[in-house]
């Protein structure tokens, strides 16, 4: 799935959680086109019209343009007569017949990456419910964008691993370990088996095995197995690896005995080496 494709399918799925959620009529949003300082209205939805599709929203201009430029949510109650923004937009918003509207930015390592938009077709305040509501669904694309950032940099790590070592290579363990520690708590389960697809082939490039060799049998270690290991490897204590990944350390304790069993290792340090070897982990 292309990139921009990919970010469509999320931004859709926001937009059906903000009006979920809101109970706001209309949604609607885009995000920066690359090498633009515009946000392109890409994705409608409860929309009458197509007046606001592929509208170029510049930072600072209009409700959209000001959520942008702050970096932070804004909202008005009539977008028409509103002295709180100018008005470059007011055709598109008249033609589609919205009053009240809201406008959140999508934040993803500080960075502006796109808004989205919540409307009323009558003029009435939106409380701070609603606004809380429409942040959320924005986290919730800020974090399947980070996500995919992160895949595609672990992907291009495993068509080049040889371009990466030393303290890169660290670090490239790192996100693989943040990565399968967050994959369980993403909702879309395209996106969750398309991340741990990324995470097992770089495991897999990283302990390639020498020509004429015979494949060990890989241990059948379970994928929360593989997330505590992934924590152990960057360093984790059991009590750090729990926190991570929404668990009590106990039941941490649990997998790491049980993998530690599954790869014949006796201390945290074997399992991790036994687990590269298996190509289970970078």
């Amino acid at each position: 799935m292309a990139a921009d494709a990919a970010e469509a399918v999320e931004m859709r799925g926001a937009l059906m959680r903000l009006r979920r959620t809101t109970g706001l009529p209309v949604a609607f949003g885009g995000l920066f086109e690359p090498g633009r300082r515009q946000v392109r209205i890409s994705v409608l939805s409860g929309t009458a019209t197509a007046a606001l599709s592929a509208l170029a929203v510049s930072s600072g201009n209009g409700l959209g343009g000001k959520a942008v430029a702050l970096a932070r949510p804004c909202a008005v109650t009539d977008y028409s007569s509103s002295r709180q923004i100018s008005h470059e937009y007011d055709v598109a918003v008249a033609t589609e017949g919205l009053c009240s509207v809201l406008a959140v930015p999508v934040v993803v390592r500080r960075r502006v990456r796109g808004v989205l938009y919540g409307a009323l077709r009558t003029a009435r305040p939106l409380g701070d419910r609603t606004l809380a509501a429409a942040v959320q669904a924005a986290r919730d694309l800020e974090q399947a964008l980070v996500v995919r950032d992160e895949a595609r940099s672990l992907l291009a790590a495993v068509q080049a691993p040889d371009a990466v070592s030393g303290a890169a290579w660290e670090e490239v363990r790192e996100a693989h370990g943040a990565l399968r520690a967050l994959a369980p708590r993403v909702e879309d389960p395209a996106l969750r088996a398309e991340l741990l697809r990324a995470c097992g082939r770089l495991a897999r490039a990283a302990s390639p095995e020498p020509a004429g060799a015979t494949a060990a049998p890989v241990p059948g270690l379970a994928a929360r197995e593989v997330d505590v290991l992934a924590c152990v490897a960057a360093g984790a204590t059991n009590a750090a690896a729990a926190e991570r990944l929404g668990l009590r350390p106990e039941t941490v304790k649990s997998y790491l005995r049980s993998a530690m069993r599954k790869l014949g290792a006796h201390t945290r340090t074997e399992a991790v080496v036994a687990a590269r070897r298996a190509g289970l982990l970078p």
